[in-house]
């Protein structure tokens, strides 16, 4: 089993293309998939919490930082992975969810949130200030945020040496983030971060830090966040340009330490993946596209459910999780426009995928466990599986993978990891 984030860094600082896959989801299948797939690449899975998914008090999935990494350890003992081969991470950790209050209030819950995070034993800390609050002015400049973080990150390393910990939590920095989950508005284009801008976030960080009596942690500082020039939003991808970083990915040439870490690299092409790593992204980060490829497994589940289950014990998934959103319509409708029939699309097949947030909720949670066992009481016939799961119909019949609705999905999902594998392997 590769060792952890120390060797990832040192050994793409010497020069060979490897990184590490970052999956930000808390979808138990999307779990199992990542560590499988991490058994099976003898490397460590690296399982990373958002601020608005996890936080003190509960976050979207109702999970504090220690509930959270309880519920990995389970999943991760269930697939045998090693408990030293999961790595846990916090991302945007920072006034994000408290954006509506005014700073002194937003910054003293996002030290509490690191708190929370550290105390728990998570290994990789991005500390990400670079969002306003409501008494902020319009522009924040680099000091600021880089003084934000500071303080984010004298909490964590207090908290670090309380629980004997000391040492050990390596951080993520960077001001130039992309939106988590995808942008809002529909995208004309993309600039990736200016050469100088990056260094301007090193220099800002790496100064307020040793203002603060910090400047000890700097190595430990593992990872900046840049814009690639990759992006989503609803119906469309910005595809990973390698002539458009030519000046960016040499600003790291003298940082020992530093490697890029590339967020919203869901979607790209297998070629994508691979040569941003060998542009020195050794950290890829993706969420969404995996609760993308779950919803497909799952209604594609649903369709073969159709075929062979009577309607009157059918889950009726799909329309459960549009009623559900509908009904609760927060997480989506800012992300929505358009005519009602355009919405209904999008609630269902958007790239933004904001039907991560749902899963959770009891009603589609119960859909999709009655989905489950319906398709697994009943004979799947080949030829159906061919015509919904086409790849894991191959696998069936090759005898690599079980003709097992759960296997089918979790598959699936794999089938959007496999690539951030390839990736990521020199």
């Amino acid at each position: 089993m590769t060792s952890g984030l120390a060797a990832i860094v040192r050994d793409h600082k010497a020069g060979h293309s490897v990184g590490l896959t970052s999956v930000c989801s808390a979808h138990p299948l999307v779990l199992e998939a990542a560590m499988r797939q991490a058994c099976a690449d003898e490397t460590p899975a690296l399982i990373e919490a958002t601020s608005n998914q996890v936080d003190q008090f509960g976050g979207y999935t109702g999970m504090n930082p220690a509930q959270f990494r309880r519920f990995c350890e389970e999943r991760a003992d269930r697939v045998g992975l090693p408990r030293e081969a999961l790595i846990l991470g916090g991302d945007h950790l920072g006034p994000n969810a408290w954006q509506h209050l005014d700073a002194r209030t937003a910054m003293g819950h996002a030290e509490d949130l690191v708190v929370a995070y550290v105390e728990a034993a998570y290994e990789k800390i991005h500390l990400d200030c670079s969002m306003r609050c409501a008494d902020d002015p319009e522009v924040l400049t680099d000091t600021i945020v880089a003084r934000r973080a500071a303080r984010l990150l004298a909490a964590a390393e207090r908290a670090a040496d309380r629980v004997g910990r000391g040492g050990t939590t390596r951080y993520v920095v960077g001001t130039e983030v992309p939106v988590p989950g995808g942008a809002h508005e529909e995208l004309a284009g993309l600039v990736p971060t200016a050469p100088e801008a990056a260094r301007a976030t090193i220099a800002a960080h790496r100064a307020e830090f040793a203002a603060a009596g910090l400047d000890a942690c700097w190595p430990r500082v593992m990872a900046l966040v840049v814009q690639p020039g990759v992006e989503f939003d609803h119906l469309k991808v910005v595809d990973f340009d390698p002539s458009a970083v030519t000046a960016l990915k040499t600003v790291l040439n003298d940082e020992q330490t530093l490697v890029f870490e590339a967020h919203s690299t869901d979607y790209q092409r297998p070629a994508a993946l691979t040569a941003l790593v060998e542009n020195h992204w050794a950290v890829l980060k993706v969420g969404p596209g995996l609760t993308f490829a779950l919803r497909e497994a799952l209604f594609a589940l649903e369709r073969i459910e159709e075929e062979l289950v009577t309607t009157a014990q059918r889950s009726r998934l799909r329309a459960v999780v549009d009623e559900e959103m509908v009904a609760a319509p927060g997480y989506w409708r800012s992300y929505y426009d358009g005519t009602p029939a355009e919405q209904a699309l999008a609630r269902a097949y958007s790239y933004s995928d904001r039907m991560r947030y749902y899963w959770p909720n009891p009603r589609i949670a119960a859909a999709q466990e009655r989905l489950l066992a319906n398709v697994a009481s009943v004979a799947i016939p080949l030829p159906v599986l061919a015509q919904y799961l086409p790849l894991q119909y191959e696998r069936v019949r090759d005898g690599a993978l079980a003709l097992d609705p759960k296997e089918l999905v979790i598959d699936h999902v794999r089938d959007a990891l496999r690539p951030y594998a390839a990736a990521t392997r020199a």
